[in-house]
């Protein structure tokens, strides 16, 4: 049954009135414009979820999820005793059940707002004067469900850009590293050994506590230097070993040949340096890298054009397909003559000593990591019977470690085939079409290293903080702040407390960080 709403029901007298009478149009479009404002009463009930859908937020699931109960509060405050408003709130649900159906060219056609709603029903109810209900509900759904779709495609959008941002190098990273590049050419500092000829003996020597970081990031191994000098109660027991690649070595060296740690030593090796003689170790590694270069190839290659986009966002994330990253696999071989090290990542800050972690006790061990708030689960696909066969004893549940801060024993590490076996699921994952996990280097280390962890007190490590803003508590009593995620310090998208965390561990003063920007 249709509903129509009319401006009045005149007498026959009052109708002779009005033939004889036309000049009351502007009184009867008021009166018009009356009758539609009362009916709407129940809609500005509503406003409160169309203006946090045109700002672009949502405060429930959907735009018709939120007014539906607000149709019910509707419902309520009037009475609900068979006027206009409960009429109108029964047009409403079932109009709400019909949205789906609607067409997208009447979809597109909505107004955009409440005030072109209300002018709409003004022009309607002074053309025919009546209202169809009906008419009413299913424009105002087909408004909603046009800003609804507004605000989708606007999110996706922010959520892109967001993901582009945590791509890309800014431009003081890339000023920065020319510039060291140039000046490693005409400037024999710059070209001086690092760590210095009389602090060599120290990089073989047990005493000392070795720190290993794995990166081609100049800024940020300078800050995760330059943090854990500054923490420690003992700087001159420090040695340093930055192990980077080809294209980034000529900036890395000239970076701590002039900014020199003292009296903590740092060495910077890079890959094309290693001179390994053995030729086990010298397959060993070609063939992680050979793999990480399979599969970045064959990641791309999908038939679905909805995953090969997916894929593609997923594989233009810096850590996917990170040589250097898959790299850690390799301690072992990168130090042959140490027996311990501590393995940091470049986006850290540390804030307390290390030497309480360098002496933990890792027994038959060989990575000391603290248990975060992720599970096997989050990181492994365990609907696929690789993952959850029984041999492997592997529950979804049990809480997963991370890279960012580990104290490794490299003399245990060696007396097993983690490093085979690290390399083996490399090549399942990708011979399986990726199923196994989301591309990355800790998954497979999560198999690899499955009951040869030590689990370390939390106050170690501090994950996320590229995901969210922790609480102050936590951010005071972690000996090591991590960025892991998107939003790192060093770029735009960075949390701006956080990153005033991480920056002040630069020299503002510093020549080469005023010229390229990276310091104000």
């Amino acid at each position: 049954m249709k509903v129509y709403i009319t401006s009045a029901a005149p007498a026959a007298g009052e109708a002779t009135k009005a033939k004889a009478a036309p000049q009351q149009p502007a009184s009867r479009r008021g009166c018009r414009s009356a009758i539609v404002t009362g009916l709407l009463a129940g809609v500005l009930l509503f406003r409160a979820a169309l203006l946090a859908i045109e700002a672009g937020a949502s405060l429930c699931p959907s735009a018709t999820g939120c007014l539906d109960w607000r149709a019910g509060l509707g419902d309520w405050l009037y009475g609900g005793s068979g006027d206009a408003v409960e009429e109108f709130m029964n047009e409403w649900r079932r109009g709400r059940r019909e949205a789906s159906l609607l067409d997208p060219v009447v979809v597109e056609a909505a107004p955009d707002s409440l005030d072109g709603l209300m002018a709409e029903m003004d022009t309607m109810l002074a053309s025919y004067d009546r209202l169809d209900m009906e008419a009413v509900v299913l424009k105002i759904m087909a408004m909603l469900l046009k800003m609804d779709r507004k605000v989708k495609s606007s999110r996706i959008r922010a959520l892109f850009n967001r993901h582009l941002a945590s791509l890309g190098i800014p431009k003081s990273m890339h000023c920065l590293t020319l510039r060291l590049a140039e000046e490693f050419a005409v400037n024999s500092a710059a070209r001086s050994p690092v760590p210095l000829p009389e602090h060599a003996p120290r990089l073989a020597d047990a005493s000392y506590l070795h720190v290993a970081i794995v990166t081609d990031n100049v800024l940020a191994a300078a800050v995760a230097v330059a943090s854990a000098v500054r923490s420690s109660s003992e700087p001159a027991r420090l040695v340093f070993h930055v192990v980077t690649d080809k294209k980034s070595y000529v900036p890395m060296h000239s970076w701590f040949a002039l900014h020199p740690v003292s009296p903590a030593v740092v060495e910077v090796k890079g890959l094309h340096q290693f001179d390994w003689r053995d030729g086990g170790v010298i397959a060993s590694v070609m063939r992680t890298i050979e793999e990480v270069q399979r599969s970045s190839m064959e990641f791309h290659q999908c038939d679905v054009s909805v995953v090969r986009e997916y894929r593609r966002l997923e594989a233009s994330m810096p850590s996917t397909f990170s040589l250097l990253n898959y790299l850690k696999i390799h301690l072992p071989e990168f130090f042959p003559e140490l027996g311990r090290v501590i393995l940091l990542d470049d986006d850290v800050v540390v804030r307390k000593d290390l030497t309480g972690l360098w002496e933990q006790d890792l027994g038959e061990n060989i990575i000391g990591a603290v248990c975060i708030e992720k599970t096997l689960g989050d990181h492994l696909n365990f609907t696929d019977p690789e993952v959850s066969t029984p041999s492997l004893g592997f529950q979804s549940s049990r809480c997963a470690w991370s890279w960012g801060i580990n104290i490794v024993n490299l003399d245990v590490w060696r007396r097993t085939n983690v490093t085979d076996t690290y390399q083996l699921w490399l090549e399942k994952n990708r011979e399986s079409g990726f199923r196994l996990w989301k591309m990355g280097s800790l998954p497979p280390a999560l198999i690899a290293f499955d009951g040869r962890v030590q689990e370390v007190e939390r106050r170690w490590h501090l994950p996320g903080l590229g995901w969210h803003t922790p609480d102050a508590e936590p951010l005071q009593l972690s000996a090591v702040l991590h960025f892991s995620g998107p939003r790192k310090p060093w770029l735009d998208v960075a949390f701006p407390e956080l990153r005033e965390l991480w920056l002040g561990h630069l020299n503002r003063s510093d020549d080469f960080l005023q010229a390229c920007g990276v310091v104000g």
